[in-house]
């Protein structure tokens, strides 16, 4: 079931100005062909919510989730038979199909999609012909449609972010030596109480150099960590922040704050069973019970881990109508601004909220369930095990 838009009447916000921009054409003729009112402006802006207490009630609730990787046939035979060509992009992570249409997916075919994910990190569709309507319906496949507080939305469909960095840079100075758009390491909604399984991000306007988007695997880059390190933060918890911040209706002189939540450092995704390491610089803010020189120090280390080890990360250089599906359970991702808003850039994205996150101190790495461990490895794991 689609999720009902966010009821504005019962929090109290900022009203939002409209946009002046004039929309890429490649965008225009595609929300157009949709059905998409435009004579309101474009996009559509919520009413920004002012206070945290009212941001924490909106998914306040546990609500049920069934992964649809972990209920697809493990072959993934309806989906991988029907592609013209399955290319591996990288050892570890990253995908590419070709000669599928997202929008004509049998059931079947997107509960294999999912795994595919879940097992690749990212997987990508170029030449789709895919309204925001469709690539919203797809979401819900996957889960509850995450509807934003502050995000613009393309109007009459909640859930469907607009992805504009001209728009966002009406609102941040951006040049060179300080970038635009989301040009650092991050993972999406890692503050929700259910945070973002898949997010599906389709871009209709590209620049003809740069704008190419990165993802790194949580799973390699759990496992380039040593035995006894891995022992270290199994089981351990940090506080994962929000990108906005809000006022604390009991003390609103105390300035903005973040929206705080406490989840597992390390994760495993329900469709694999796979351990995966669940850290990004931008919003992972502390290790719980460690003094903030140690937590500190720990957390620099792993993000180090995921950031320069080229080898677990994939670098996607985009066309039009191309789009990206990544798993933010498994991975984090950095869109580079080398293009520098010479260029219009525009897409629609979709984010399914998964699963409150959990550790099993008896799941295994991606590298071990694969029977990919060499003789050293096997030797380090064995004598953890052991100590």
């Amino acid at each position: 079931m689609a999720p009902a838009p966010i009821d504005e009447s019962i929090v109290d916000t900022i009203q939002p100005q409209k946009d002046t921009l004039d929309l890429p054409e490649p965008a225009r003729e595609r929300l157009t062909k949709a059905g998409i009112d435009l004579s309101n402006g474009y996009p559509y802006r919520p009413a920004v919510p002012i206070y945290l207490q009212d941001v924490y009630k909106i998914r306040g609730e546990e609500r049920p989730y069934q992964d649809a990787g972990a209920r697809a046939d493990k072959t993934k035979k309806h989906l991988l038979s029907a592609a013209t060509k399955v290319t591996d992009l990288t050892a570890h992570i990253g995908t590419e199909i070709e000669g599928l249409q997202l929008k004509d997916l049998t059931p079947e075919q997107r509960d294999e999609l999912a795994l595919l994910i879940a097992e690749r990190s990212v997987v990508f569709f170029r030449n789709q012909d895919l309204s925001p309507q469709q690539q919203k319906e797809l979401g819900e496949w996957f889960g509850e449609v995450e509807v934003h507080p502050q995000t613009p939305q393309v109007p009459s469909v909640p859930g469907v972010t607009v992805i504009w960095p001209d728009l966002f840079a009406q609102g941040r100075e951006t040049n060179f030596r300080k970038p635009g758009g989301a040009s650092r390491w991050h993972t999406d909604l890692v503050h929700e109480r259910q945070p973002a399984g898949i997010t599906h991000l389709h871009n209709d306007t590209v620049p003809p150099v740069g704008g190419d988007t990165l993802w790194a695997s949580g799973y390699a880059a759990y496992e380039k960590l040593s035995p006894e390190f891995r022992k270290f933060i199994d089981g351990k918890y940090a506080v994962y922040r929000s990108a906005h911040q809000y006022l604390d209706r009991e003390n609103p002189t105390a300035g903005p704050k973040h929206i705080e939540r406490i989840h597992p450092l390390v994760r495993v995704h329900p469709a694999t069973g796979w351990k995966a390491l669940w850290v990004n610089r931008a919003m992972t803010d502390r290790i719980v019970g460690l003094d903030k020189a140690e937590s500190d120090l720990i957390l620099n280390y792993l993000y180090d881990v995921y950031e320069k080890n080229v080898d677990i990360q994939v670098r996607f250089k985009w066309t039009p109508g191309t789009s990206a599906l990544w798993d933010n359970r498994i991975t984090i991702h950095n869109a580079s601004w080398d293009y520098g808003g010479r260029y219009p850039r525009h897409g629609t994205r979709v984010t399914s909220l998964a699963e409150v996150p959990y550790f099993d101190a008896n799941a295994p790495t991606r590298r071990e369930a694969l029977g990919l461990l060499d003789e050293d490895e096997k030797r380090a794991l064995q004598a953890a095990k052991e100590a």
